[in-house]
């Protein structure tokens, strides 16, 4: 039996591994080892660890990496006790594979730590571009440790063999996270009021916003944009928490300010995957800069107003707004956005980031691909491209 470890740091990249989660779960080739850290083993962020063991899973590890701070000595003292953390589970026990995913810090010190063990590691969503975080050179770093890739989309394939990896270690698979479409039961505009205390009629904005990490100074000044912009608008707002990263408990305390003065306005720390996508079917629009709303909301029709450079980069359908971190760029961005017109004009959109079929492709290669030393050991293969140097 082939042992799989996944990481999960967040609920945001548990909510894209679920399909895969469950898949590895019920085949009887396979057996699942679930290793849980970051925010999931945080109080300050709902300790949604509960979720995973809610959701039928068992957490076989559990490394704690985060400390109570998000600077930026607190964030690279975080890397180096996630390397010891995990580091200290794999000596324990190996798994024949490892998973991660994206580009948090959190993933990068799993990656890491696997290294001098000679874990093969299979990495998902690489080859992508976010140019106003410093998740961008995590996440290629990522490729660099990583033996098997799975891609969202054909260009990122691309972009992950310009950075040297071979052709038959890469593969097109789409983004898993579209896969819940095909299962989740969505909650009804009561059902959301009864479990989370957050009103949907009037449709709200939901609203995501995250530190823009290589712009952490001026995280006060964005925030603050988005909060005056949202305060002209006058619509109703539910608000998702921020992840983990530098500035984003300053976001936390600025939104909860501002939900205690806006009583059409409603915070809620873990909404899960079903209440997450729920809301996305019943908003007016997104408002900020998860990479949700680009991956995930083309799927749904609905409008996005992606606010300054998280996420610049990424391939973005036609239900995105990009607007500057500005209260007049982020007023005329809502008001687009929750036009009629504009929403109509979104049916039959295409979702760049595949069908809904990922974790089917992504766990039969798990279970196919040979292991051994040339999975392991890596040929840089060179790529010659008309401007570079010698090109």
């Amino acid at each position: 039996m082939r042992t799989i470890a996944i990481v999960t740091v967040a609920r945001s990249d548990y909510g894209i591994y679920l399909p895969i989660l469950r898949r590895i779960q019920t085949d009887p080739e396979l057996n699942l080892r679930l290793m849980v850290s970051g925010a999931h083993l945080s109080p300050e962020f709902g300790m949604s660890v509960k979720l995973i063991e809610a959701d039928g899973f068992t957490v076989a590890d559990r490394v704690e990496m985060l400390l109570s701070s998000d600077s930026p000595e607190g964030i690279s003292k975080s890397i180096g006790l996630g390397v010891i953390g995990f580091s200290q589970a794999f000596a324990r026990s190996q798994p024949d594979l490892l998973v991660v995913l994206g580009d948090r810090f959190e993933m990068y010190a799993a990656a890491l730590a696997a290294l001098p063990f000679l874990i093969p590691v299979a990495h998902i969503h690489g080859g992508e571009v976010t140019m106003g975080a410093i998740d961008d050179a995590l996440r290629h770093s990522m490729t660099k440790l990583s033996h098997v890739h799975f891609v969202s989309t054909v260009d990122y394939g691309r972009r992950i063999e310009q950075l040297g990896e071979e052709l038959d270690r890469i593969v097109v698979s789409g983004a898993p996270g579209l896969d819940n479409l095909n299962s989740f039961t969505r909650l009804s505009g009561a059902e959301l009021f009864a479990k989370f205390g957050c009103s949907t009629q009037p449709q709200p904005l939901l609203v995501t916003f995250h530190p823009v990490t290589r712009e952490y100074p001026l995280v006060k000044t964005q925030t603050q944009a988005l909060l005056d912009a949202l305060d002209e608008v006058k619509l109703p707002v539910v608000f998702t928490q921020p992840n983990a990263d530098t500035g984003g408990r300053q976001i936390s305390h600025m939104i909860d300010e501002f939900v205690s003065h806006h009583a059409t306005a409603c915070r809620v720390d873990n909404l899960g995957l079903q209440g997450y996508f729920s809301l996305m079917s019943l908003a007016a629009a997104m408002v900020g800069n998860s990479s949700s709303g680009i991956i995930e909301a083309p799927s749904f029709g609905l409008p996005v107003v992606n606010i300054g450079s998280r996420q610049t980069g990424r391939v973005r359908a036609s239900n995105v707004i990009d607007v500057e971190a500005d209260r007049s760029a982020i007023v005329v961005g809502i008001r687009q956005a929750v036009r009629p017109e504009f929403r109509d004009g979104l049916r039959g959109e295409v979702n760049p980031y595949g069908d809904g079929h990922a974790s089917r492709i992504i766990v039969e290669r798990l279970k196919s691909i040979t292991l051994g030393p040339r999975l392991t050991t890596k040929r840089f293969r060179d790529v010659r491209v008309a401007g570079v140097i010698g090109g």
